[in-house]
């Protein structure tokens, strides 16, 4: 899911990983959710966030930190 909807190019957001098409960051998404927010209200602070934008950032982190797990365990 995450592959599709989210990108990291260098020469957006400095290389933070997005949702496709927009500036709108990962991090910025975790944020909004870690201090409360619904997705409702996230997609409602985004303009053109869908429900499936948001669970993909929540993939991509969940990814991201079981990849990093595994590198750090070497």
């Amino acid at each position: 899911m995450a592959l599709n909807r989210i990108i990291r190019d260098p020469k957006i957001m400095l290389g933070k990983p997005v949702v496709a098409g927009t500036r709108i960051t990962v991090e910025a998404i975790l944020e909004d959710l870690s201090d409360g927010m619904t997705f409702a209200q996230v997609m409602e602070a985004y303009e053109g966030l869908t429900e499936a934008d948001v669970r993909a950032a929540l993939d991509y982190a969940a990814r991201y930190l079981r990849e990093e797990g595994l590198v750090a365990a070497e």
